[in-house]
C-alpha cells in the first residue's frame, strides 16, 4: 500500500483589479500562441507532408520573445506549458484515427476557451511567501486558504472560472491518512433511478442536480440568447449562466465527494462495474447483447437518456471514489460488465430482461431482487471470484454458477 500519493490543493486567489487585468492578459497570450503553433503544424503538413514537433517550436519561443515584447512579459515555462498542451492534442487525434473513431482534429480557441496556464517548476516563475503567491511579472497576489498545503510542490495552475480567479498547487509525496480497517466488501451498482445500490441493498437516491435546474439554466439561457452580441448587458447575462452552471457542478461534485467517503469508511474493497460511459452517449449498431453496457448504450439512444447520464456523472464519481480510497489505504476494484443485470445472483442462471424490467425473477430457484440490487451482487461475486477472495462479506451465501 503506497504510504504517499499525488494530490492537487486548489484555492480561491483575491487578485487587485490591475491583477486581473495582467492575469487576463496571460491567458489572451497563451491562447494566441496555442492558434498560432496549431496554424503552424496544420500548414506545415498541408504544404510539406512535414510534421512539427513540439521541441522545434519551444526552440522557436526565444526569438519570439525578443521580436515581440508582449510575449517577453509571459513566463518562458508559461509558454512551453501551452505547446506541450498542444503536443498532447496531435497522437490523441491519431489513436481515435486507428480506432476507427471521429478523428476530432484539434481545433482553434476561441476567446472564451481558454482559461488556465501553468507554471511547471515551484519557485521558478510562482512560488508562496508569507501565504501570498508570488507570480513572475504580476506580483502578489492574496490567497484565501482553506486549508494547508502538504507534500511538495511541483506545480502551479492558475485558472479562471465563473467566480473568479483559482489556484491549484499540485504536490508530490502527500503522506495517506489510513482510515481504519471494516473487514468489510462490497458491489456497487450505478444506475438513473437510485445513483448506486450497494450488494447490501443499501440505495443512495439520485439527486438529478442538472435537472432540478433545468428550468432556471433555460430561463438564464433565453436572456442571453436575446442581448446583442457583444453587448455589456451580454457579458453581465453569459456571466450569470455560467455562475449557474458552476453550481450545478459544484453540487454534483458535493454530493460525489460525500458519497465516496461514506463508502471509503464503510468498506475496505469495493468492487464496481468497468463501465465505458462515454460510449453509452453513442447511438448503438446493434442490439443489446446482454451486456450492462450496451444495454445502458442501447436505451440512452433510444429513449433519450443521455442528459440523465451526463447529469449522474458516473465517471466522475468513480475517479473520485478511487482517489479516496487510495488516500485512506482501501482499494476500488473494476470488474467487466457484462452480464451482471442478467445472471442470477443466487444460482448463476441467465435471465434475460429488458431495461424496463426493474425486478430479477429467477425462473430455475425462484429468487424475487431487486434489478440493481443483484447487478450489484454479481459485481462483488465477480470482482471477489478474480481476486480468488470469493466470500460472503456482504451477509449472503456466495452462489455457485451453473455449468
Amino acid at each position: 500500500m503506497a504510504e504517499t500519493v499525488r494530490k492537487t490543493f486548489k484555492e480561491k486567489l483575491r487578485p487587485t483589479p490591475e491583477q486581473e487585468r495582467a492575469l487576463d492578459v496571460v491567458l489572451w497570450r497563451c491562447r494566441t500562441l496555442y492558434n498560432v503553433a496549431l496554424e503552424q503544424r496544420k500548414t506545415a503538413w498541408e504544404r510539406c507532408h512535414v510534421s512539427v514537433k513540439r521541441f522545434a517550436q519551444e526552440a522557436e519561443l526565444a526569438g519570439i520573445r525578443e521580436a515581440f515584447p508582449e510575449y517577453a512579459a509571459v513566463h518562458s515555462h508559461v509558454l512551453q506549458d501551452v505547446l506541450a498542451r498542444l503536443d498532447k492534442t496531435y497522437p490523441a487525434f491519431f489513436d481515435r484515427i486507428k480506432r476507427g473513431e471521429k478523428p476530432g482534429f484539434p481545433r482553434f480557441q476561441g476567446r472564451h476557451r481558454w482559461h488556465s496556464f501553468t507554471y511547471k517548476e515551484y519557485g521558478n516563475g510562482a512560488r508562496l511567501d508569507n501565504g501570498s503567491l508570488v507570480l513572475s511579472k504580476i506580483g502578489r497576489i492574496n490567497v484565501h486558504w482553506s486549508r494547508p498545503i502538504k507534500g511538495t510542490i511541483k506545480t502551479v495552475t492558475v485558472s479562471h472560472e465563473a467566480d473568479g480567479w483559482y489556484v491549484e498547487f499540485s504536490c508530490a509525496d502527500v503522506p495517506t491518512e489510513v482510515l481504519p480497517r471494516t473487514g468489510q466488501e462490497t458491489g456497487i451498482d450505478v444506475g438513473l433511478k437510485v445513483f448506486l445500490i450497494t450488494a447490501e441493498g443499501d440505495a443512495i437516491e439520485n439527486p438529478r442536480h442538472h435537472r432540478r435546474a433545468e428550468k432556471a439554466l433555460q430561463k438564464a439561457q433565453r436572456r442571453v440568447s436575446r442581448r446583442k452580441k457583444g453587448s455589456k448587458r451580454r457579458r453581465n447575462a453569459a456571466q450569470i449562466l455560467a455562475k449557474k452552471h458552476q453550481k450545478v457542478q459544484r453540487q454534483r461534485r458535493d454530493f460525489h465527494h460525500k458519497t465516496a467517503l461514506g463508502l471509503v469508511r464503510a468498506y475496505d474493497t469495493i468492487y464496481l462495474e468497468d463501465l465505458q460511459v462515454a460510449n453509452m452517449n453513442r447511438r448503438p449498431k446493434s442490439k443489446p447483447d446482454g451486456n450492462g453496457g450496451y444495454e445502458h448504450n442501447a436505451a440512452s439512444a433510444k429513449a433519450g437518456l443521455n442528459k440523465s447520464i451526463n447529469d449522474a456523472g458516473w465517471y466522475a464519481f468513480r475517479t473520485i471514489l478511487t482517489c479516496k480510497a487510495e488516500w485512506a489505504g482501501k482499494r476500488v476494484v473494476a470488474v467487466p460488465p457484462a452480464y451482471t443485470s442478467q445472471d442470477c445472483s443466487g444460482c448463476g442462471e441467465r435471465v434475460e430482461k429488458s431495461l424496463s424490467v426493474r425486478t430479477h425473477v429467477c425462473t430455475h430457484c425462484g429468487l424475487v431482487l431487486d434489478r440493481d440490487e443483484n447487478a450489484a451482487r454479481n459485481i462483488q461475486w465477480l470482482g471477489q471470484s478474480l481476486a480468488g477472495t470469493r466470500g460472503s462479506s456482504c451477509g449472503v451465501e456466495p452462489r455457485t454458477r451453473r455449468p
